[in-house]
């Protein structure tokens, strides 16, 4: 079973790129994709990432992710963008780095870092809560800070 950060990123690539006018329909995508949730886990979903329904000349309606204002304050990391949200702290020693993340984060974010395949790490190890990065010999700090930074940023705030 996937769990929920990546249920979120793929709802909110979802309604990102296809008109989608109803719950029953989006279940739908997210059953082709491999996610078995119930319309009830779906609603709560939803109004976790605030999903609105707008008029839409074509559809009647469509869901739409609300576009978060630049200087509205932050009330709580619930807001941050993922997959930084999910980072408590990251820590180096020679040649691996450790990241700490919120409970269940750790799996989702490895894959993100994995994803992204930068060149600087070789790989990545996940716990519930801890990413072992294996950076590659002669890389610094420096440099897998910056090639994080490239698809995380403000991970440079979590440094220890």
């Amino acid at each position: 079973m996937k769990i929920k950060a990546q249920r979120l990123i793929a709802i909110k690539n979802i309604i990102s790129t296809r008109k989608i006018s109803s719950q029953e329909e989006l279940l739908a995508l997210l059953n082709d994709d491999g996610y078995q949730i119930t319309q009830a886990t779906l609603s709560r979903d939803l109004k976790f990432l605030k999903v609105a329904k707008v008029s839409d000349p074509e559809t009647g309606y469509k869901y739409v992710i609300p576009k978060s204002s630049a200087n509205k304050e932050e009330e709580d990391n619930s807001t941050e963008e993922f997959p930084v949200s999910g980072v408590e702290s990251i820590e180096f020693s020679g040649q691996v780095a450790i990241m700490k993340t919120k409970p269940a984060f750790a799996n989702s974010i490895a894959s993100v870092i994995d994803s992204h395949g930068p060149y600087e790490i070789l790989g990545t190890i996940a716990g519930d809560d801890t990413i072992l990065l294996i950076n590659r010999d002669g890389v610094s700090k420096a440099d897998i800070i910056n090639a994080l930074s490239l698809f995380m940023p403000g991970l440079k705030d979590k440094i220890l």
